[in-house]
């Protein structure tokens, strides 16, 4: 039987790793699912039971378990910047610019607050400190960030040999896996406490988000207009865009028995019927200027007219201009729409173009299968992985992260190392990847596999290479981390909810969203939309999660190089 003995125990044996890591993922999953008073840890489980294996001796090659820590981190920390990208630069507009500043205010509290436990304390270390933290706001990049910049201090030789050995003994993931819990907790916590501080009814917040959405500029809205106004007849579709100045497409026009498709030359007749797909806002206007709006149902009128779909799966449209497509001069069609993951915009001839976008288009059948062939169309294009942009990311990531950054008062200079630098290329590449011709799309589920594979591999390897320490050090102290923890949870979120609500009086579900977001929570998001029963805390969660993502990463690294 000394197969199984070597299987289990023989740490310089492959199989003996693969099964060790495999092990401890699947169940770490398993036990994920499981809910507690309605919420999930998911994945964060897998720590914990490579936490439980450790401790009972299961251990792995040490430059094994290294390796697939930093390349797990790497996989997760790009699949997250690439998800994210599109929507970075975007999320500062408007609205959004107010929730990344409260977003902000959290991360700068949370810091304050470790650091006034840290002075106060004072029998702590920073890096065990920074791992309480990253637990406490249920960040996992952070947490890897900080691994990073303490590898780097000690290859450096800057770090003290006393904190080195003290490290060595008590690993940060300790003061992250003890503190994790509990911060799932106090988000959900400090969102009940804000409601029962407001007094919030949930019937008046689900309906001024209803109302919110019916005034949304982002939805395409199709009316039928009656061409009453004398003064457009005789112009031309071009002319009356002109004299408009309102983001509107006239897709069909039904003129006496006949339905033809416009271009920017057809002229207008008195009492033509324009289907016209334009903004919620604009409807009253452009009702002012053409005419009274009608019921009309088109497609039951025979007519060799249709309206398809055409999905984008050919790599030279990524990041082209839909009006360089030229579909009424070249296909005599029209577009009236893109639908982009699931979100509906207007067909704006200055609107790029990306890779799995779908098209809605009118016209003949034959014209729009001509288009639909030189376009793709093809959904099994899309499931093919790119795999030249992902390792081309991952290339450029890890040079950004080696370049050092020097900063007055750190030991030595900074990199944004294995987590910054493929964060930040990921980001780059994600909102500016077409127009280098590199194609960004990921399925859905290519993507989740991706990320949760990375995440799994990095809190499997944490948890096996801490837990030999872990019963050990929370017996000689580490309970109290507990409550520093909360204390760094839910003091910032209650001051900056509070805040958003008294002063900005935002939506109670955005404030959700909020919270979840700045926090990285996807457990507090699902609870949060579990009360909700509406997509305004995801709105809010995926408004603030790209800068507070960047920021919970760099803020890990800075604290540790500055203060270790």
């Amino acid at each position: 039987m000394d197969w199984i003995q070597n299987l289990l125990f023989n740490n310089a044996s492959v199989a003996h790793t693969v099964i060790l890591y495999s092990f401890v993922i699947a169940v770490g999953v398993l036990l994920g699912k499981i809910k507690f008073f309605g919420i999930s840890l998911g994945v964060t489980f897998v720590l914990f039971v490579g936490l439980l294996v450790g401790h009972f001796g299961f251990e792995a090659n040490e430059s094994i378990l290294h390796f697939v820590k930093e390349f797990g981190l790497i996989l997760f920390i790009y699949s997250i910047g690439l998800q994210v990208g599109p929507g970075f630069f975007s999320s500062f507009k408007k609205g959004g610019l107010t929730l990344n500043m409260l977003a902000v205010c959290i991360v700068a509290l949370n810091i304050v607050v470790a650091l006034v436990i840290y002075y106060g304390a004072g029998n702590i270390e920073m890096p065990m400190m920074v791992g309480i933290l990253s637990g406490a706001v249920t960040n996992t990049p952070g947490l890897g960030a900080a691994e990073q910049a303490i590898a780097q201090l000690q290859f450096d030789g800057a770090l003290n040999p006393v904190m080195a050995e003290s490290i060595a003994n008590r690993p940060i993931s300790l003061g992250y896996a003890v503190a994790y819990p509990l911060g799932v907790i106090g988000i959900i916590m400090a969102m009940l406490i804000i409601r029962a501080i407001f007094k919030v009814r949930l019937e008046k917040e689900s309906k001024q988000i209803e109302e919110e959405k019916e005034a949304s500029t982002l939805k395409p809205h199709i009316v039928t207009y009656t061409v009453e106004n004398k003064l457009i007849v005789g112009r031309t579709i071009q002319e009356l865009s002109a004299l408009i100045d309102r983001n509107f497409v006239v897709s069909r026009i039904k003129r006496n028995d006949e339905v033809i498709i416009p271009n920017s030359d057809t002229k207008l007749e008195e009492g033509d019927l324009l289907l016209t797909v334009l903004s919620v806002i604009d409807e009253d206007a452009m009702k002012a200027f053409i005419g009274t709006p009608i019921e009309m149902n088109w497609e039951a009128i025979p007519a060799p007219i249709v309206s398809r779909r055409i999905l984008i799966t050919k790599s030279e449209y990524n990041g082209r201009k839909l009006g360089s497509l030229r579909l009424r001069m070249g296909y005599n069609l029209n577009a009236t729409r893109i639908n982009r993951s699931g979100v509906d915009l207007l067909a704006q001839p200055n609107l790029d173009l990306q890779m799995g976008d779908r098209i809605t288009v009118v016209g003949k059948l034959d014209d729009i299968n001509r288009l639909a062939e030189k376009m793709g169309n093809s959904m099994k294009r899309l499931n093919e992985p790119n795999m030249i942009t992902l390792f081309i990311g991952i290339f450029l990531g890890i040079i950004l992260g080696s370049i050092p950054f020097a900063f007055p008062g750190m030991p030595i200079p900074m990199k944004l190392g294995l987590a910054g630098g493929p964060l930040v290329v990921a980001i780059l590449i994600g909102r500016f990847g077409y127009k280098m011709k590199l194609v960004t799309y990921t399925s859905t589920s290519a993507s989740l596999m991706l990320r949760e594979i990375g995440i799994c591999l990095f809190l499997a390897s944490v948890g096996i290479s801490a837990g030999g320490n872990f019963v050990e050090t929370v017996a000689s102290g580490g309970l109290v981390w507990v409550l520093w923890g909360f204390l760094i949870t839910i003091i910032p979120l209650l001051l900056v909810g509070t805040v958003a609500r008294g002063y900005y009086k935002l939506n109670y579900y955005s404030i959700m969203g909020l919270l979840s977001g700045s926090c990285t929570d996807p457990p507090a998001l699902a609870y949060a939309n579990k009360i909700a029963g509406n997509d305004a805390p995801s709105v809010a969660y995926s408004t603030v999660y790209p800068l507070t993502m960047f920021l919970r990463v760099l803020t890990a690294q800075m604290m540790v190089l500055a203060f270790a």
